[in-house]
């Protein structure tokens, strides 16, 4: 994979499970996703496509990874929402960024169990296990507001559809000057309309959002995201 942009110092026992992650996902994932296409799951928009990648680890780019790391450090970000664990490689990013601040704690959910085990697996061979909380389920369930400290950095990253029920629900939780960075919610199928409201709604200034899109590469390949700043809503909004 290619270079990343940022180079923040990991301890070897954080760089060394996400080294192997990576290898891992070179590795295996061509070959479970080769599955799911043969049965008939070209990508999320298919029933199933999930079910059939829970021994895929489907992480982030390496360059988007250590873009997690600075969003997270520069913001201060003290409490972090995951929609999406998998194996835990943006975890793992986030984590790291978490102690380097001083602490604090991750929420992440997962809809899988065996892939929410294997992530809580690799955050204790890195010694992050302590700062992350991984739930199972639908995480409209799993997500739901509990009056704890506002959330300074949303991570969406999952099936692309609920990216917008997802954020609504955190939305009343997270600061001002919070970030939402998600996966291209218009990218590898999914319920297009859904995804093109999500967009929508990050687009509309009466939201409260300046927003920007980026890209990222790995393995040839070019990967779209979205990096949105949560600035205030307009009167009435």
């Amino acid at each position: 994979m290619a270079a990343p942009l940022f180079h923040p110092q990991f301890p070897p026992a954080i760089q060394n499970v996400i080294n192997r992650l990576y290898t891992e996902t070179i590795e295996q994932d061509p070959r479970v996703r080769d599955m799911a296409l043969a049965g008939g799951m070209a990508n999320e928009s298919h029933r199933g496509f999930y079910a059939a990648m829970t021994d895929a680890r489907m992480p982030v780019t390496p360059e988007f990874g250590h873009l997690l790391y600075v969003l997270a450090r520069t913001t201060g970000s003290r409490r972090i929402i995951e929609f999406g664990t998998s194996f835990g490689v943006s975890t793992l990013f986030l984590a790291a960024a978490l102690r380097d601040n001083g602490g604090g704690q991750i929420i992440s959910t997962e809809l899988f169990p065996a892939k929410a085990a294997r992530a809580e697996a690799n955050l204790r061979e890195a010694g992050l296990a302590d700062l992350v909380e991984i739930r199972v389920g639908d995480a409209r369930e799993t997500l739901m507001p509990d009056g704890g400290e506002p959330i300074d950095l949303i991570l969406l990253d999952a099936a692309k559809d609920l990216y917008l029920d997802v954020l609504r629900l955190l939305e009343p939780s997270l600061r001002k000057g919070g970030v939402v960075v998600s996966d291209r919610a218009d990218a590898d199928g999914g319920d297009g309309d859904r995804a093109a409201a999500y967009l929508d709604y990050l687009a509309d200034i009466a939201n409260g959002y300046r927003v920007a899109s980026i890209a990222t590469q790995a393995l040839g390949q070019t990967f779209l995201h979205d990096v949105a700043i949560h600035v205030c809503r307009s009167a009435g909004g």
